[in-house]
């Protein structure tokens, strides 16, 4: 390693970072093969911005940075240690990425003091592009590249230091930097997270099926969680984390020590009740510099709908009930689709009475199906 990789290392870790690596600027062919059949195979539906053209500029860094000759690739882990508990009453899951402050504010500002402090090393403005899971940038390619880690069976990079757990950024730039070698590791024959997948979303090592995965259900998805689905997500109300928590390799993976990503509020283990009840303001308010912002309110109050149906607390049952009357009729849907699973006498006589002065086509026949399933009359 030269004396310039070596200061770009440890200038990194002195910021922040956990694992740093050094690749080429080349393509990434055999990635950009696989994306591009992902899409043909219908498993990127879902994400309008998961096009061909992004691919293309995705596993090809010249397209990003004229001159460009290097890339350092960055990883930062947010692995906190266990939830603290929050308030009584039925509480949900929220990936563990989402407990602390937003990652992609905190890692950009860090790989500027970065860039800064290169530039200062060599003497001039250092030309650079910095990513962090925001823009047309193959980060999960460059960081196998750069022996940040290996692809696990899950799509996830892997580190030998701090598991899956990790954040990921890079640095396109146009410095010649001598790259290093990618790790000679694999998760051998473990299929752990395609077994305890519930939705079945890893349908093979290494490829996702973006439609049932629910992170997508949960963040990305912008209308009804398709009604097949809804069982298998469970009490997750952001992302998931369930093929990471069961990975082997996790469970030696060291702590995070960034402050930022320690648990805010009880976003480890978020009371579900009074998150229905919040509006666009309070919404807004809790989840500042939050990821969470990204399922926006409607979002996170429909997922919560669906957390409390699969959770069975009777205690759920006024909130559920009151949320039939809220604006939206996406949240209306999956309350009435939760009360229906809840079943209780109290549940289907407020999924009856709200039939009747319902006006959306698709709450109506939610209501109808639910009192029909938990073999109730229906009357409109």
């Amino acid at each position: 390693m030269g004396k310039l990789e070596q200061l770009i290392k440890d200038l990194a870790k002195e910021i922040g970072f956990d694992v740093v690596g050094i690749t080429t600027a080349d393509p990434f062919p055999r990635d950009e093969e696989a994306a591009l059949d992902r899409i043909s195979q219908g498993l990127m539906d879902g994400l309008h911005w998961y096009t061909k053209e992004r691919v293309r500029k995705a596993n090809r860094p010249a397209l990003l940075v004229e001159g460009a000759r290097s890339i350092i690739s960055v990883a930062m882990s947010y692995n906190t240690g266990d939830p603290i508990p929050g308030e009584p009453g039925p509480t949900g899951k929220i990936a563990r990425y989402a407990w602390g402050d937003d990652y992609h504010t905190l890692m950009k500002e860090r790989l500027r003091r970065l860039v800064e402090g290169l530039s200062e090393q060599v003497g001039y403005p250092v030309k650079s592009r910095i990513f962090v899971d925001d823009g047309p940038m193959n980060d999960r390619a460059a960081a196998e590249r750069a022996g940040v880690g290996w692809f696990g069976k899950n799509s996830n990079v892997l580190t030998p230091s701090h598991g899956s757990w990790v954040l990921l950024g890079q640095v396109i730039t146009d410095l010649d930097l001598k790259p290093d070698l990618p790790l000679k590791k694999t998760c051998g024959a473990c299929v752990r997270c395609i077994d305890d997948c519930p939705t079945g979303a890893i349908v093979a090592p290494f490829v996702i099926d973006n439609t049932r995965c629910i992170s997508f259900l949960t963040i990305e998805l912008r209308g009804a969680i398709p009604r097949e689905m809804r069982p298998l997500v469970g009490d997750w109300v952001f992302g998931c984390d369930i093929c990471q928590d069961v990975c082997p390799v996790n469970r030696k993976a060291a702590l995070g020590v960034e402050p930022a990503f320690q648990q805010r509020h009880d976003f480890g283990a978020p009371a579900l009740l009074p998150l229905l009840e919040l509006n666009d303001e309070e919404f807004r308010a809790r989840f500042r510099n939050s990821a969470i912002k990204r399922a926006k309110r409607v979002g996170l109050q429909r997922n919560v709908c669906v957390a409390l149906g699969n959770i069975g607390d009777l205690a759920a049952v006024p909130a559920l009930a009151k949320a039939l009357s809220a604006p939206e009729p996406i949240v209306r849907e999956h309350a009435a689709w939760a009360l229906g699973r809840l079943g209780a006498d109290a549940a289907l006589l407020f999924l009856r009475d709200a039939l009747p002065g319902e006006t959306d086509e698709a709450v109506r026949a939610e209501i109808a199906l639910s009192l029909s399933e938990a073999g109730a009359p229906v009357s409109s």
